[in-house]
């Protein structure tokens, strides 16, 4: 067993620990799964994966970048028993790569999930203001629904974290069974024979010039997988739990993007073509085609919900990188304030929710377009965020076993891998970057160079923290360590 450091500030400043012990495998895999919105991607996402990207070989891209996502796995649920911190891969990096380097990942995280979440409540208030305007005939601008998501995220995240973890639960299991009923409506009427086994042929997945593309946006789909290790100070046995969550996110996420794709394919020979000709509207016409109008109008308000659990994953994830950083003392010692009965992070999470609605507000004041705009823009900056954070963990994981001399498959071999696969993705994201935005404007598409600022920004901070700080330096990161 590792044993957990002294937090010198929970006694002179009540509490900065979270609500331990709360979450159970369950709970963490909902929120995971919630993050990743799976009636959003497949709505959203897949028909740009298989219009633009590999066509027919889609389902089978998918697998693999399921594989790289398992092998990172294989290499940070190892770290677990050495590092379990609500800034999760902040402070792995700090472990293998050095306080300055896991300063940076931190600042990248936070601004990464914020992002992430202002760009998926822009998609969410596009959907509902449609939604109801078309069923109640109330029309009401996007940012008015933005907003109220916002609160109800906000509200939710200053509620014990359980209660999220239910609200999530309902919501993913209503959104599967909706896509996932058209997907069986689809291979029902066709036939297991109309499933194009050519998806899983290596010449249909690595298509030249196609396959940075494709890898993108299949990414994007799988984004929030890496969520498990930010719930480790909250899990039950962690050792146990965090791992298990991890491999039946995966795999169930996995499971349903690959079946998706594959169903959406088996539709029609003419499925690519279709995709590609209008994406945003592909799965809708598969619905009212294979199931009907009525499942059409439940698949669209489900975007909705979809959309919103997307929000409030996003928000909690932010708000425990704000609440490490604060613990840590290099955001302001207020952000580890807890909420004295639910053990949340309240100050993080109220300044995550200003900082989320401030940037809504100035896109809506600003007359911008809530998804080509707001949630293009915001969508890839997470997500190039979120591609180098993980890219740096893999060679950290690598880095702080090979210091140890544990070598072998789960410690060094599958990291060595994982790193070269995220790689790959982060290198094709950056030079592909306007496929993820959907835009050719040269600020949406120059939003990457902000995170180069961030790290330079990390690394001043924290040299200067080691010349004047040093007692607050050597404590970076260090929540549970061996």
């Amino acid at each position: 067993m590792v044993p957990r450091t002294q937090n010198s500030a929970s006694t002179a400043e009540g509490s900065t620990e979270l609500a331990q012990g709360s979450l159970n495998v369950a709970h963490i895999v909902f929120m995971v799964m919630a993050t990743v919105a799976p009636a959003g991607g497949a709505v959203a996402i897949l028909p740009l994966a298989i219009g633009l990207g590999v066509g027919v070989g889609t389902p089978g891209m998918y697998v693999f970048v399921l594989v790289i996502m398992l092998l990172f796995a294989v290499g940070f649920t190892r770290m677990v028993p050495y590092v379990q911190n609500a800034g999760a891969f902040f402070a792995y990096i700090v472990r293998g790569l050095g306080r300055p380097v896991g300063l940076a990942g931190a600042y990248i995280a936070a601004s990464a999930y914020i992002a992430l979440a202002c760009a998926t409540g822009g998609a969410m208030g596009f959907f509902a203001s449609g939604s109801v305007n078309k069923l109640a005939g109330v029309d009401l601008p996007w940012w008015v629904y933005t907003v109220l998501g916002l609160v109800i995220a906000f509200l939710l995240g200053y509620r014990k974290i359980t209660l999220a973890a239910g609200v999530l639960g309902v919501a993913l299991v209503v959104e599967l069974v909706v896509i996932l009923v058209l997907d069986i409506a689809i291979i029902a009427r066709n036939g297991f024979g109309s499933l194009p086994l050519e998806s899983f042929s290596p010449s249909q997945v690595f298509v030249p010039g196609a396959i940075g593309v494709a890898m993108i946006f299949a990414f994007s789909c799988y984004q929030g997988f890496e969520g498990t290790a930010i719930y480790a100070e909250e899990a039950r046995d962690p050792q146990r739990t965090v791992p298990r969550a991890t491999y039946i996110s995966m795999a169930c996420i996995g499971f349903f993007f690959v079946l998706t794709a594959w169903a959406f394919l088996a539709s029609s020979g003419g499925a690519t073509a279709a995709a590609a000709a209008s994406p945003g509207t592909f799965v809708y016409d598969l619905s009212d085609e294979f199931v009907g109008s009525a499942w059409t109008t439940t698949l669209e308000a489900l975007i909705v919900t979809s959309c919103f659990a997307g929000v409030l994953a996003f928000h909690n994830a932010a708000s425990r990188y704000l609440f490490a950083l604060g613990r840590d003392g290099f955001l302001p010692r207020a952000m580890q304030s807890l909420h004295p009965r639910h053990q949340s992070p309240v100050v993080a999470g109220s300044t995550s929710y200003v900082i989320e609605t401030l940037v809504v507000v100035a896109f809506a004041l600003a007359g911008l377009d809530p998804l080509t705009n707001l949630s293009a823009a915001l969508t890839g900056f997470g997500a190039v965020g979120l591609m180098v954070l993980i890219t740096t963990t893999s060679l950290a994981v690598l880095v702080f076993f090979a210091r140890q001399r544990r070598f072998g498959w789960g410690h060094t071999v599958a990291p060595a891998l994982a790193l070269i696969g995220f790689g790959a993705i982060t290198y094709f994201a950056l030079s592909n970057f306007s496929a993820i935005t959907g835009t050719d404007s040269v600020i949406i598409n120059g939003l990457p160079l902000l995170h180069v600022l961030t790290i330079v920004v990390a690394i001043g901070v924290a040299l200067h923290a080691r010349r004047y700080r040093r007692d607050t330096y050597a404590n970076m990161g260090r929540t549970l360590v061996d």
